[in-house]
């Protein structure tokens, strides 16, 4: 069964369809079109989407369509959302527009933006955020300048209302924007320096809560502290890398920690800015590792500095990981987590006591399990479960990645039976070490669903191995598994950001390193298609580069990435080289940031481009 989605890009319910070169695009194309999402977060996902692939118009007229079919059906609210989505769209595709009918087109698009206010009345953000930005880009024959600034403003004074904090960067640098125009230069830089972009010639939209920099690393949220079980149970997000849990014991004289965090000088912060939040807390007295990833263990020097020290339990096969992760590339780990990583802090790494069976004991009276499972990231995997407050901490047992995408690991068969586990212990909270990238995986109910279809995926990518073929055509069959798209709306995001890695993991592990389409017979290099590229097709740097222009033009990012390593491997780090390696790398940084924050890492690191942190 095939849905159309275009005229010439088919998309399957429960098949596949080999040559699109975009199949996240088309997957979210897929979600959009039998029903209103109840997500909305689809919704503008897609929206994202068509804009990072230079598809406006096309966007614009996928909506319009949407709009038209679902109407009947369609409260105010999500009339508001789809208007505010064609506005966005039609805005992007305005230069393209004949100057006969721009104005109308503007005047339309005005007029689109101001229905959605009404329907929303007023109180969606993600509306007046899309008003406020086209609105600021207006020339001034229109008259909008103190609609986008009233607009902005608002964004500004309620991001609480926001999906994240990271949609106020746009908000500060259309300010920012409109204030230069005033000649209000101080005023226009603070706002571009909150923003966190360089100048005012921006190239790409970002709304990403992610942030880098090269000293501290990545986070994946501006920082904050939550109570998910109020004065017992409290968490950490946007300190570093990954999160920070504390639990106070029923009897209120232990506190008790999950996971060290990556370094030691986070963990120093976090743990104070806990002790500053909920002054009086009572002693850290016993900490329980998930799992020996860099970024579980590696604070560990800072707590064991505490008197009196805590105790450390970690699963009996932790050297085994931490041994593995040792062999990975160092310069990929001082990526994610920033130059004042020391991994000798997770070489170094014992704990007291170690775990090789599911235990039960109980500190300070609370009542606590501890469950080895053997996936699916780590084999060293163990759950902490704390029955009597329904919580149950997973560590990183479902990451996006199946694994480390950079280090030989990943256990999909693990992560099936961790699931079953989940599913027993019938949680009520349920906690992972990295919320943010984790937190669509909410419950027992939706985890059934993911790994039935993860299951089918399996299938169906080990069938395809045995076929032949090749890795990347795999990828663009743009494989949905089938009642994906008419069962529950709650797996339709986690299963779009597990597809790719799940794919790229089964495949690894199920291939040798020659390959049916002859890929590891040879050994060229960068260098060699460079010589390729220069010597024998006679291409110039100039026309290397203009190559580039217009396969980034017709949004082949990754494809202009790996033209522009052959040509630098030539060339050498020309100016022009640089110049059009920026544009391309900040183009994938803008397609990933709110799917695949490992590729936003390692794309931005490339070009040395570092993400401010929100407020």
């Amino acid at each position: 069964m095939y849905i159309h989605t275009s005229a010439d890009k088919p998309v399957t319910a429960n098949g596949r369809q080999y040559g699109s070169s975009n199949p996240e695009l088309d997957y979210l194309k897929a979600v959009n079109l039998g029903a209103p999402p109840q997500d909305p977060q689809l919704l503008f996902l897609l929206m994202g989407a068509f804009s990072n692939a230079n598809q406006p118009a096309e966007g614009a007229e996928f909506f319009t369509a949407r709009l038209n079919e679902f109407a009947p059906r369609l409260a105010d609210a999500q009339k508001a959302l789809y208007l505010s989505a064609i506005g966005m769209l039609r805005a992007q595709h305005a230069s393209s527009v004949s100057l006969f009918s721009r104005m109308g087109n503007v005047k339309e698009t005005i007029a689109m933006l101001d229905e959605a206010k009404k329907l929303s009345g007023g109180q969606i953000f993600v509306v007046t955020w899309i008003s406020g930005v086209v609105r600021s880009q207006l020339p001034g024959v229109f008259h909008q300048k103190q609609a986008a600034i009233d607009d902005l403003r608002w964004c500004e004074a309620n991001i609480a209302k926001a999906p994240h904090s990271g949609w106020l960067r746009e908000v500060n640098f259309r300010l920012g924007k409109l204030a230069l125009d005033d000649g209000d230069a101080p005023r226009a830089e603070d706002y571009l320096r909150r923003s966190g972009y360089k100048s005012f010639d921006k190239l790409v939209m970002l709304t990403t809560p992610f942030s880098r920099d090269s000293m501290s690393g990545h986070t994946f949220s501006s920082r904050r502290i939550f109570e998910v079980v109020p004065g017992r149970v409290y968490g950490l997000s946007g300190f570093e890398f990954t999160e920070y849990y504390f639990v106070v014991s029923d009897d209120g004289t232990q506190l008790i920690g999950i996971d060290a965090g990556t370094r030691a000088d986070s963990a120093k912060a976090a743990y104070e800015a806990l002790r500053a939040y909920a002054p009086g807390l009572p002693e850290l007295t016993t900490i329980f590792i998930t799992h020996a990833h860099w970024d579980h263990v590696g604070g560990n020097r800072y707590f064991r500095g505490l008197d009196p020290a805590p105790r450390f339990y970690a699963r009996s096969n932790y050297h085994e990981e931490i041994a593995g992760e040792m062999n990975a590339p160092a310069s990929i780990p001082r990526h994610f987590f920033g130059d004042q990583f020391n991994p000798d802090d997770v070489r170094t790494f014992e704990p007291d006591v170690t775990v090789d069976r599911t235990t039960d004991i109980t500190i300070g009276g609370t009542r606590i399990e501890l469950v080895p499972v053997a996936g699916g990231e780590t084999q060293d995997a163990m759950f902490v479960n704390l029955p009597d407050l329904g919580v149950l901490f997973v560590g990183d047992f479902i990451m996006p990645y199946i694994g480390a995408p950079f280090a030989v690991e990943g256990n999909l068969e693990g992560l099936f039976d961790a699931i079953d586990v989940v599913v027993q212990k019938q949680p009520q909270y349920l906690l992972h070490g990295h919320q943010q990238l984790t937190q669509n995986f909410s419950s027992p109910e939706m985890l059934i669903q993911v790994k039935d279809h993860l299951r089918w995926l399996r299938d169906e990518v080990l069938a395809a191995i045995r076929r032949g073929e090749a890795r990347p055509a795999i990828h663009q069959s743009n494989l949905i598994a089938p009642g994906l798209l008419d069962g529950r709306p709650d797996v339709l995001l986690p299963y779009l950001v597990l597809r790719e890695h799940v794919i790229d993991r089964v495949f690894a592990q199920n291939v040798g390193y020659w390959q049916a389409d002859l890929e590891g017979l040879d050994h060229l290099g960068d260098s060699d298609r460079g010589e390729l590229l220069a010597n024998y097709l006679g291409l110039s740097e100039k026309q290397l580069v203009s190559a580039v222009h217009n396969i980034t033009a017709d949004a082949k990012y990754e494809l202009a990435a790996s033209l522009l390593k052959w040509s630098i491997a030539h060339f050498g780090r020309t100016e022009a080289l640089v110049k059009a390696e920026r544009v391309v790398y900040l183009r994938l940084m803008e397609k990933y940031q709110n799917t695949d924050p490992f590729k936003y890492i390692l794309y931005s690191a490339q070009i040395g481009e570092e993400t401010p942190a929100m407020p």
